[in-house]
């Protein structure tokens, strides 16, 4: 087990950035999937990103496509997302979420919310126009 905390959020302009970081408790970090959801007020937790135990392997849902980049650095039990030309329709409540790989998951990192064991108690991202 892992215990997931997120920093880096808070009020940015549109077209700025912001770096979220995800530091994890424990030396498993290096076998777990991690990845990022988002939830805005009054909508359902969504999928942003996630990326492989090793960090080869990388997804993105499509309206961060191109803007957002997930990455870790296993030496420091740290994963990050990169928000570049933010919108305001990414204000939420960000995320770090993280699951245990087995030798039968394939390289690509679930993105279903489902295969999440491990959570964090959020940040806040505000995006104002």
């Amino acid at each position: 087990q892992v215990q997931l905390v997120e920093s880096g959020g808070g009020l940015v302009q549109a077209g700025g950035s912001v770096r979220l970081s995800c530091a994890a408790s424990g030396r498993t970090f290096r076998s777990y999937a991690s990845g990022w959801f988002r939830q805005a007020p009054g909508k359902e937790r969504e999928f942003v990103a996630a990326i492989s135990a090793g960090g080869g392997y990388t997804v993105y849902a499509d309206s961060v496509r191109g803007r957002f980049t997930i990455s870790r650095d296993n030496a420091k039990n740290t994963s990050y997302l990169q928000m570049n030309s933010l919108k305001p329709e990414d204000t939420a409540a960000y995320y770090c979420a993280a699951y245990p790989t087995s030798p039968f998951d394939g390289g690509s990192p679930d993105r279903r919310i489902f295969r999440y064991q491990n959570w964090g108690q959020g940040t806040q991202v505000t995006v104002s126009p």
